[in-house]
């Protein structure tokens, strides 16, 4: 999708590029208005599908904390069920209970990593779709005056 955005924003910049300068001005010219409207109209409907992306992208990483959180409350309970179970004899209990807390360490450990990488997946994610949005933005902010510079000297 942002390379579809990214193709509309070029475009508009290849028509003011290649637009007619009017005479007498250097930072003025001459577009083609249905052209002009036709590129801001599909890149009004490519912004949206942006947007709904990073939203998905947000709900994943959601999903998977969710994930995350459940599968560790599922090891701690099935951890402290096998632990009680444990609990009949003194040395067996000593035993169970070192083994008890690696375990659960590992899955906190386990589970901070997957809420990192997720994290981290995200953020990526977001940055990137945030800037392909700043772009776009600016691009059709300027597209948007340079248009209507246009309108009001032709």
């Amino acid at each position: 999708m942002a390379a579809a955005l990214e193709e509309l924003i070029n475009n508009i910049q290849e028509m003011v590029q290649e637009a007619w300068t009017l005479p007498l001005s250097s930072d003025k010219c001459v577009i083609e208005r249905e052209r002009m409207l036709d590129l801001i109209d599909e890149l009004r409907s490519t912004l949206p599908a942006d947007i709904k992306m990073a939203a998905e992208i947000v709900q994943q990483r959601n999903q998977m904390m969710a994930d995350g959180r459940r599968e560790l409350d599922t090891m701690k309970k099935r951890l402290e069920e096998e632990a009680r179970r444990m609990l009949s004899k003194t040395e067996i209990m000593q035993q169970a209970r070192a083994r008890a807390k690696e375990i659960v360490g590992n899955a906190e450990i386990q589970a901070r990593e997957l809420r990192r990488a997720a994290s981290e997946y995200c953020e990526d994610s977001l940055k990137r779709t945030e800037e392909v949005l700043n772009l776009s933005t600016e691009e059709l902010k300027k597209a948007r005056i340079r248009f209507r510079a246009a309108a009001k000297n032709g």
